[in-house]
């Protein structure tokens, strides 16, 4: 998994060049994480790249970054 990380400033996978995170991405990340560090660390993720992509659409990157966490954490149930 190690090397599904983002390539910054455009946050692509190093990987595989989607978008990150990419699906092994967040299969890692969902494994590694309880609920409440995925949702966190997703959410500290999405404030690095907005501070990255400034001309980015807000509700994209929400979209892109936090968005997939919910879905998570409601199969997790």
């Amino acid at each position: 998994m190690i090397e599904h990380l983002p390539k910054r400033p455009y946050w692509d996978c190093a990987a595989c060049g989607r978008s990150w995170p990419c699906d092994p991405a967040r299969e890692h990340l969902a494994t590694e994480l309880d609920r409440t560090q995925l949702a966190i660390y997703a959410w500290l993720q999405l404030e690095d790249a907005v501070r990255d992509m400034p001309s980015a659409a807000p509700a994209e990157l929400y979209e892109r970054f936090v968005a997939w966490t919910g879905d998570r954490a409601q199969n997790d149930h």
